[in-house]
């Protein structure tokens, strides 16, 4: 269920199962210097231990790498190069991560490094695999800390940045909520810096032109991103269903003032992060294949549990694991649609077949199931599908 929208930002972040926190460059490094903020970063991860300890998954996008690097290295970033700012992220990103274990660590807490390019939310089996490690680090208790990988981006080291980066990363694991730590404390009807007579925006339900025309630059010497690069993060995570908030970094515990009611911009989405991906598998892809279900199968799938392959009778058509398939009962209706876990060849050999027989046939382990539930859309009543 939604969160209404009269609730706190309080309300909000307790309500919330999956959070993901972004922390950009201007917060972790001195600007002047390129010193880690190490004080600051002991901090947030307390904050982070304390989310932790309520029972939520936390996930942590953070800049920073390039700006140690730089530092490490000596290269003057108004005059460094592609392939400076490369080996400064290679550098960086040491530093950044053992910073990381380091304050997690004293907690008791697993640090883990996921290095992500644009390919590997646009590319579907990389997705998968990506998706799969968050899953697994999350199930194991371990904080996965993202960064764009620096050394290899071509596109001026951008994704565009580690705001969008961030929002695509809460729409890959369904996250509840995206907290953007910032230089601000939220979206203003104009900078504040420059127009004294700016006021706060505490509520944004729908994007529209004029919150596109309140955004300014960046004011950042490490950043990359402004105000309209973090509207553009809060677009793709309310078409996920998963709410944003735009807060003050600049605070010793932001993500405990945070959940105290600090000031924030609250970017509320319509529905859920199920209920969006749900609508996303129902109508936005189109099914590349076919599953023909027996009537035990069809039945389960209407108590709301998965798609076993023992309940698959046949397979039409050329599909890759992480497509989406419709299923079709014996009648020739399409009851369903998800998104498959094996590609088609595949999913033909173990069909009519107990889960715990993959293994022998595969020659792996994979998913139990042909299509989770959570994977999986059913339809109303249907008409029969053409083959």
């Amino acid at each position: 269920m939604a969160v209404p929208n009269d609730f706190s930002g309080c309300e909000r972040l307790q309500r919330s199962r999956r959070v993901v926190i972004k922390i950009g460059s201007a917060l972790l490094v001195e600007q002047a210097t390129g010193a880690l903020h190490r004080a600051w970063l002991a901090a947030l991860c307390t904050d982070v231990a304390a989310l932790l300890a309520q029972g939520k998954e936390v996930i942590v996008v953070s800049s920073g790498a390039v700006a140690l690097g730089a530092q490490q290295l000596r290269i003057d970033s108004r005059r460094a190069r592609l392939q400076d700012h490369q080996a400064a992220a290679a550098v960086g990103q040491i530093r950044l991560a053992h910073a990381y274990e380091e304050a997690l660590g004293s907690h008791g807490v697993t640090a883990a490094q996921l290095l992500l390019t644009l390919d590997d939310s646009e590319n579907r089996p990389r997705f998968l695999n990506a998706v799969n490690t968050f899953f697994t680090l999350l199930k194991y208790g371990a904080v996965p800390v993202v960064n764009e990988n620096d050394t290899i981006a071509t596109q001026e080291l951008r994704y565009g940045d580690n705001d969008r980066l961030a929002a695509r990363v809460a729409q890959m694991v369904s996250a509840d909520c995206l907290i953007v730590l910032s230089d601000v404390d939220g979206l203003y009807t104009a900078d504040p810096l420059t127009e004294p007579s700016a006021t706060h925006v505490p509520l944004v339900e729908e994007l529209t032109q004029a919150h596109w025309d309140m955004a300014g630059g960046t004011r950042s010497a490490h950043g990359s991103g402004g105000m309209r690069t973090k509207l553009e993060a809060a677009r793709i995570a309310m078409s996920a269903g998963c709410q944003m908030a735009i807060t003050s970094g600049h605070v010793e515990h932001p993500i405990r003032e945070l959940g105290a009611g600090a000031r924030a911009t609250w970017f509320v989405p319509g529905s859920t992060p199920r209920a969006a991906r749900k609508q996303w598998i129902a109508g936005t892809l189109q099914p590349k294949g076919f599953l023909h279900l027996d009537a035990g199968a069809s039945a389960a799938l209407a108590e709301g549990r998965s798609l076993l392959p023992a309940g698959v009778t046949d397979v039409d058509g050329h599909f890759d694991r992480g497509d989406t398939v419709s299923l079709v009962d014996a009648e020739g209706r399409e009851v369903g649609r998800g998104l498959v876990a094996y590609g088609a060849d595949e999913a033909r050999a173990i069909i009519g077949r107990q889960s715990a027989a993959i293994p022998e046939i595969l020659g792996y382990r994979g998913r139990d199931e042909l299509v989770h539930r959570d994977d999986l859309v059913i339809l109303g009543p249907q008409t029969k599908v053409a083959l």
